[in-house]
């Protein structure tokens, strides 16, 4: 290692000294252990007579499943031994002292304490007295007394810090104060609580808080609007060891530990710390094809395995995309305790210029021009959706907040985007806060088609308003269908409503491309039906004459594989067709697309985008139609051998076939189940044409009820095959 030239500058570490007289508290593993004995001013020589005084003997957290606290709390599906409470709510500590309490003599209190360098004013440290007329930023009082066993209740503050706290309890003598030494067991966490009122994330239907609260498992909506896909994940947000890689994710980052009873911080920052442009985050994302040094995204079953191997490994896990991200962010929040959902927007614009609009260029005979056409629409983008109250913005514009993990564009110097209101965004106000005016964008812009002319000029001929934003979908409520929640976002296409929004937007800077073009009289539309991954099929355009007149069309077909994010990869179909219209004909033309054309050209999740554009020669207007055909990918079967049951070991088979006229190599299987197993992998070196694969594994199911099992195979020929099996665990 070569070193530094005499008298160069040399690098300093970051230092707070200067600016505070203690680094700002950042770390919830972090805390430096209370003293058993605190004196009070001038102390006698040798050690006080404290034998007078009580003495602890033991202290219960009352923290199994099956007690009043976790039950009351609705924590009692976290795989973790220590106490789980969540703020606003009151819980109980069983404590044994050496003789009866005598209040009118005895005094005590409990201490929790979190961070660095703690004080009651900063919420960091605070002093809980079993006396309900003494205030104090925690309630508490005596709930029960027999004989030298007391039953406090605690109520934490609606809106104290999230996190683990070190707890004591603190006998009070003349001579100082006497607390229990520091005992990991005794920590307790403290979550947001969507099930007070006096909380900014509480949520008042029940349904809705079972949903974005409760449920383990969900639906990831992907594919193309018109032939949606559902990818089952595992959440798993009360999984062993889940919880600490959700605090462990907000001490990686640096939030400040002041910050983190704030849900709109909370949501802001974990958006920036899922991803790991910036901060060393959860997630590498790779878009490439190329997964050589990680796990491909379409080979994740759940967030369990990639939360924990970030804890664990102190590194960010290769790799994801924009569901996993999504995936993973709401496995974080609802483990907080914030309510959310995974969102997916069909035809999603990614505008970073403020414009509204996606360009397409095509030139004079209507052909598009791939060398200048630059910006694309991704298939589909996913994104959350959190639930908590704005006080920063005015009212009405609380509810749902919409926030993105996926790094695209930096806010405020970091790749993060939201919380942002849903109302906001649907009523065209975005000027508040955060990042609502690029969430607008990729539901509201413009598709606008430019003829280039032979001088260089670009002419808008043709706009389509409503490509972008087609569908936005989550998971139903207890179901499994999807729910369509395009209206909370904007208002229908062309009515009043829409028009103003638009008008309002304007008012904020994003401004629509100007362009008042005639109808035009040929319509087309692209057709196909459902197609599997190396069928050969027949892509069909549909010409519809709405004149009086003979129309005749030069007509280009452009195929391409591409990346969900509707960047193209190589082309796989061109066709030149010329049609004729007669008034008020419609006429079908069939191209056909042949599987060995695009089988050594597929990415990832298997998309063909055809575009079709052309020139009637009567009037030079343009026509244009664009379709994305989402191949189907062969299934997994998943077999269960008996009745599953509490406790009692039983199995779970995968089998897969593979059904093509190659082989596929360096294979793997993932497979997993919220409360059944963790996740679990396989490796096939080879799997030959035609041939078949068993894959067995005991499991041993901790808890009744329904659950799923998700199983995912992947290899570089083949990606995005995965399924489920629907589980009920019996007693």
């Amino acid at each position: 290692m070569s070193q530094p030239e005499p008298g160069s500058p040399q690098k300093k570490k970051v230092s707070f000294r200067g600016r505070s007289s203690v680094p700002v508290a950042s770390s919830n593993a972090e805390g430096e252990d209370s003293p058993e004995f605190e004196p009070f001013g001038l102390m006698p020589r040798g050690p006080p007579p404290l034998a007078e005084f009580l003495d602890i003997w033991d202290i219960n957290m009352l923290s199994r499943a099956d007690e009043v606290n976790k039950q009351q709390h609705r924590t009692q599906l976290y795989s973790n031994p220590l106490l789980i409470v969540r703020r606003g709510q009151e819980f109980q500590i069983r404590i044994t002292f050496d003789r009866a309490y005598d209040p009118s003599k005895d005094q005590f209190l409990l201490e929790f304490v979190i961070g660095t360098s703690p004080q009651m004013s900063k919420g960091t440290y605070i002093p809980v007295f079993p006396d309900p007329d003494r205030l104090g930023l925690w309630r508490g009082r005596i709930l029960d007394s027999i004989d030298n066993i007391i039953t406090v209740g605690v109520t934490a503050a609606p809106d104290c810090i999230v996190g683990r706290f070190r707890m004591y309890v603190a006998v009070v003598t003349p001579y100082g104060i006497r607390r229990t030494r520091r005992d990991p067991n005794r920590d307790v966490y403290i979550l947001f609580n969507p099930w007070s009122s006096d909380d900014a994330v509480f949520l008042k239907d029940d349904r809705e808080l079972e949903e974005y609260i409760m449920n383990e498992s969900g639906v990831v909506y992907h594919g193309e609007a018109s032939d949606v896909a559902a990818r089952p994940w595992n959440y798993g947000q009360f999984e062993y060891g889940v919880l600490d890689a959700c605090l462990y994710v907000m001490d990686r980052a640096q939030m400040p530990i002041t910050n983190r009873g704030d849900p709109i911080k909370v949501a802001r920052k974990g958006s920036a710390a899922i991803n790991s442009r910036d901060d060393d985050g959860v997630l590498v994302g790779n878009w490439s094809g190329d997964y050589t040094y990680g796990v491909a995204p379409t080979s994740w079953t759940g967030s369990v395995e990639i939360l924990l191997t970030y804890a664990t490994s102190r590194q960010p896990v290769s790799y994801g995309q924009c569901w996993v991200y999504a995936a993973v962010f709401n496995t974080f929040l609802r483990c907080l305790g914030i309510p959310a959902r995974v969102v997916t927007n069909f035809y999603s614009a990614h505008d970073n210029d403020g414009n509204l609009k996606t360009d397409i260029i095509v030139d004079e005979e209507g052909k598009v021009d791939r060398n200048r056409t630059k910006d694309s629409i991704w298939n589909y983008h996913c994104w959350n959706e959190c639930y908590m109250s704005r006080p920063d913005l005015p009212p009405g514009f609380g509810g749902w907040q919409a926030v993105d993990a996926t790094p695209q564009e930096t806010s405020d110097g970091l790749y993060r985007c939201g919380p942002a209101s849903v109302q906001a965004i649907k009523h065209g106000q975005i000027c508040f806060p955060f990042d609502s005016p690029f969430i607008f964008a990729e539901v509201n812009s413009d598709v606008i088609f430019y003829k280039r002319n032979k001088n260089g000029s670009l002419e808008a001929v043709k706009v389509n308003t409503s490509h972008v934003g087609r569908m936005v979908l989550t998971k139903e409520i207890n179901g499994e269908q999807p729910s369509d929640i395009t209206s909370q976002y904007k208002f229908p296409e062309g009515s009043t409503e829409e028009r103003t929004v638009s008008d309002k937007a304007e008012e904020y800077g994003l401004c629509r491309q100007k362009v008042n073009l005639p109808e035009t009289d040929v319509h087309l539309e692209l057709l196909a039906k459902e197609v599997n991954v190396g069928d050969d099929f027949q892509l069909t355009l549909e010409f519809k004459n709405k004149s009086a007149s003979r129309r005749t069309i030069n007509a280009f077909v452009s195929g391409y594989v591409v990346y969900y994010t509707g960047v193209s990869s190589e082309e796989v179909k061109h066709k030149t067709l010329k049609i004729t219209l007669d008034p008020w004909q419609t006429e079908q033309v069939s191209v056909d697309v042949r599987g060995r054309d695009y089988m050594e050209k597929l990415v990832e999740q298997s998309n063909l985008h055809f575009i079709v554009t052309g020139r009637v020669d009567e009037d030079g207007q343009i026509v244009s139609a664009m379709r994305v055909i989402t191949l189907h990918t062969p299934k997994l079967h998943i077999k269960l051998t008996g009745v599953p049951r509490v406790s009692e070991e039983t199995f779970v088979s995968v089998e897969f076939t593979n059904p093509f006229q190659f082989n596929l190599e360096n294979v793997y299987l993932r497979m997993e189940g919220p409360g059944l197993m963790p996740p679990k992998h396989k490796f096939y070196s080879l799997i030959s044409s035609k041939s078949s694969v068993t894959w067995s594994e005991p499991l041993t199911p901790r808890r009744a009820g329904p659950t799923k099992m998700m199983v995912t195979l992947d290899c570089l020929a083949l990606r995005n095959v995965f399924s489920q099996l629907e589980i009920l665990v019996k007693p």
